[in-house]
């Protein structure tokens, strides 16, 4: 028998560190040859780290929650014959979890892609014929199954997992709910005191989340400009198309046309569409117009990009906003896809509110926030009438944009949505 050690795989991008955000194994158990044992995170990509031999764990490197360096050791596996580690490194004493690796110069790095997924075969070879979880064993599911989990109230460790490995799936949780629905105990009593409580980890996305929000409230001078706009052409020249072309074209929501006029409005302000490196003292201006379109998943906020929008038509760029939503949803986006925009654009759809303050994605300068669309009454020319009426929210950072700048590029944006036929005239 021998020892194979995983080391910390080099992610690419000159990245020196990652997160360590989930095991799927243990100490003792038995894997097989592409089994995903854990789930790294970059700044830009979750990253799932197969075992490229079958055998059995016997060394952790790191807990949840734990940031380690690109080639540190990662995982020990028991292996028949040799292994890859030298007999005098196999003799060294195991380090804790929670405490730095040694280093193990002669464990290769493994070269991963994003998402990398188990091979179904090699996971039916082991465990195949597993159907009942140890009390303390650590259930196999992803983090959008374990978060609907958190959310329900329910213990993975008792929903059976019909996936690859044992794997928890939505399906199951699905099965585990109706079983449960059979037999409803009676509801808790509307004012029974309460002294539960629950401590969850900022970890893997959450916590990318949290440090670059509180990095850019720390370092760009933010400040919101509102106004209000009439979307009601807008949204009749939309349903037209959509009549007209829907079928063929696939149907158009209000973001192509929020994005088609940043294209149009940002040719008069190129101060807005820039990145600033604060540290270099640098203000980048940008010709090309990558949007970053803010999109709420199972495990939080991300920011696909629609690169060069300004080379898109409406249903070109509604395509690439659907299909870009959809990856960052389901976990494929790729690093490029989620990096390098240069203005984003945010909406909480029909949740979005009257007002809202949307915070910088840096090192952009500016974010345009899309607010509730609303009938209401306006006043036109002496005359009451009821119209379709919605609010832009919009931050800048006013180390580069001056408040007029901004007013003005708002102004520019108002225009072109409330005569819609000027966003296609050139």
């Amino acid at each position: 028998m021998g020892t194979h050690v995983i080391k910390m795989p080099d992610i690419g991008e000159g990245i020196a560190q990652v997160e360590l955000v989930e095991w799927f194994v243990k100490v003792g158990d038995m894997i097989v040859e592409d089994q995903v044992v854990a789930d790294v995170m970059t700044d830009k990509a979750t990253v799932d780290i197969p075992s490229p031999v079958a055998g059995k764990v016997i060394a952790l490197g790191g807990q949840p929650g734990e940031v380690m360096a690109v080639g540190s050791e990662l995982i020990r596996i028991e292996v028949e014959g040799a292994g890859n580690l030298k007999e005098s490194a196999q003799a060294a004493p195991v380090v804790p979890a929670a405490v730095a690796q040694p280093k193990v110069e002669t464990a290769p790095v493994l070269d991963v892609k994003p998402h990398t997924t188990a091979s179904a075969a090699g996971v039916k070879r082991s465990l195949e014929a597993r159907s009942t979880r140890q009390t303390d064993e650590r259930p196999l599911a992803s983090p959008a199954v374990r978060k609907r989990a958190l959310d329900a109230g329910i213990a993975l460790r008792l929903v059976q997992g019909h996936g690859p490995a044992g794997q928890i799936r939505h399906e199951d949780i699905d099965a585990y709910l109706e079983q449960q629905t059979q037999g409803t105990p009676a509801p808790v009593a509307a004012y029974s005191a309460r002294t539960d409580e629950e401590q969850i980890p900022v970890i893997g996305l959450r916590r990318k989340i949290a440090q670059r929000m509180q990095d850019a409230t720390r370092r760009a001078a933010h400040f919101s400009y509102v106004e209000e706009i009439d979307v009601t052409a807008l949204e009749e020249l939309r349903v037209q198309l959509n009549e007209k072309w829907g079928a063929s074209r696939g149907k158009l929501t209000l973001l192509p046309f929020l994005v088609r006029a940043m294209v149009v409005a940002l040719r008069d302000f190129p101060q807005i569409n820039a990145r600033y490196d604060d540290e270099a003292q640098v203000i980048t201006r940008h010709g090309a117009v990558h949007v970053g379109i803010a999109t709420q998943g199972d495990n939080g906020l991300m920011v696909p990009v629609v690169r060069h929008a300004e080379s898109r038509s409406l249903w070109a760029n509604a395509e690439e906003i659907a299909r870009l939503a959809t990856a960052a949803r389901s976990g494929k986006a790729s690093r490029d896809e989620m990096s390098g925009s240069t203005i984003t654009l945010t909406s909480l759809g029909a949740l979005g509110g009257i007002v809202s303050t949307p915070v910088l994605n840096l090192p952009e300068v500016a974010i345009v926030g899309v607010n509730r669309m609303v009938e209401r009454p306006v006043v036109i020319k002496g005359q009451i009438v009821i119209r379709k009426m919605m609010n832009l929210s919009s931050s800048f950072d006013h180390r580069v944009v001056d408040g007029m700048d901004a007013a003005q590029f708002i102004q520019a944006l108002r225009g072109l949505l409330e005569q819609p036929a000027t966003l296609f005239v050139e």
